[in-house]
């Protein structure tokens, strides 16, 4: 058992908040979680612990959200959704309005800020905020089932804490809020690898999307071609992400681990396994810095639940009870059924799916490596080897 100490930042309060019936985001995914953590006995020890939030005050909202919007978003809540409103991308098939919206983002948001204070105070080494992750939510806009922003408020909470953060962002969905938040700020580097907004929402993140002013270099995105499986997203991203790391040496990452990444997920076209998973949260392990875990989209209940309780297994230094060999020729080897077959059996790859991927992936790494790395000393050409077994 490892000497870290997890800290899982739930209440059951919490759970009583609920999204529209039809809407495909599920409020209810964090408290699965937890009681598919509590049954294979990885929560609820000294060491794996569960730790309350509160809610985010009107004040600490304000440090990334107008006061006109806030307004607005509580008075559509009541039942009074204005032309304001509305303009403000409220109402909308991906925002819709419901009695839960703002005290829901504003539980979101604390428990993100919980989580950043764990840390701080060396309460805890990782901290799991399952209920956020809205990383679509700009300082006056709704967007993407996202009306507050828990994700920017935590990083600049740690930034104004004196920390310098990378937020890494590995839901399928580009992170268009978070991005916009610190697009100029070089004290905080944002990364997204995400599905490409050729075919997905919000139809932006692309590799000349590097930040602007002082934060030039420090925005990163790495869009993925739709049906990206596991050996080419982590060619991709051990090629990029550990050396932007290394370079930045931050104090703390924001992490959020997005399971619309994972095949079947019926609003995103990737096609990966939760394998992938593993092997980011074994990296970010390596790095011995701090980290604070979101949540974010993931819109197949049980995969995302399966994906996080498998994140937060790893963190606790149980990842290798079920380890699968990755290799580049897309052989998986060994599997087994412990903790209920977290982890996912491999899925086929077509040779058409191969070169597609492949080639527009190796087109997306030099652009990264041309447009990013020069900012950060690093050289611009591509390394012989990429990630484990690779």
């Amino acid at each position: 058992m490892s000497d870290r100490k997890l800290v899982f930042v739930y209440s059951p309060e919490t759970e009583a908040f609920s999204y529209p019936d039809d809407c495909p985001f599920k409020t209810q995914r964090a408290g699965q979680t937890r009681r598919r953590l509590l049954s294979f006995g990885l929560l609820g020890t000294p060491d794996r612990c569960e730790h309350p939030p509160r809610q985010a005050t009107r004040a600490e909202l304000e440090r990334i959200h107008t006061p006109q919007y806030l307004d607005e978003l509580q008075r559509a809540a009541a039942g009074d959704l204005t032309s304001d409103g509305f303009r403000m991308g409220l109402g909308g098939m991906d925002t819709p309005v419901f009695k839960d919206m703002y005290e829901y983002g504003a539980w979101a948001c604390g428990a993100g800020l919980t989580a950043a204070d764990l840390l701080l105070t060396g309460q805890a080494d990782i901290a799991f905020n399952l209920l956020g992750g809205f990383h679509h939510a700009h300082t006056e806009h709704a967007g993407g089932f996202c009306f507050l922003n828990d994700v920017a408020l935590a990083c600049q909470h740690l930034a104004a804490a004196g920390k310098r953060v990378v937020c890494l962002d590995l839901d399928a969905h580009h992170g268009d809020g978070t991005q916009k938040f610190f697009y100029d700020r070089p004290d905080i580097l944002t990364i997204s690898l995400h599905e490409s907004g050729t075919t997905l929402y919000p139809w932006g993140g692309f590799e000349d999307e590097i930040g602007a002013g002082a934060g030039t270099g420090f925005n990163v995105n790495i869009p993925l071609p739709a049906e990206t499986y596991d050996q080419a997203f982590l060619r991709a991203y051990f090629d990029l992400v550990p050396p932007l790391l290394q370079a930045y040496a931050p104090d703390v990452v924001v992490a959020e681990l997005g399971m619309d990444i994972l095949a079947g997920d019926p609003l995103t076209h990737l096609m990966m396994t939760n394998n992938v998973v593993f092997e980011v949260a074994e990296h970010l392990l390596s790095l011995g810095r701090p980290l604070l875990i979101t949540g974010g989209g993931g819109y197949h209940v049980e995969h995302t639940v399966r994906g996080w309780a498998l994140a937060w297994r790893t963190f606790a230094g149980e990842g290798d009870a079920d380890v699968y060999s990755l290799g580049l020729g897309g052989v998986m080897l060994g599997s087994s059924e412990w903790a209920g077959g977290l982890r996912d059996h491999q899925l086929p790859v077509t040779a058409d799916q191969r070169r597609r991927v492949d080639a527009a992936l190796d087109a997306t790494r030099r652009a990264v490596r041309q447009n990013i790395f020069k900012y950060h000393g690093l050289e611009t050409q591509p390394a012989e080897r990429q990630g484990p077994g690779c």
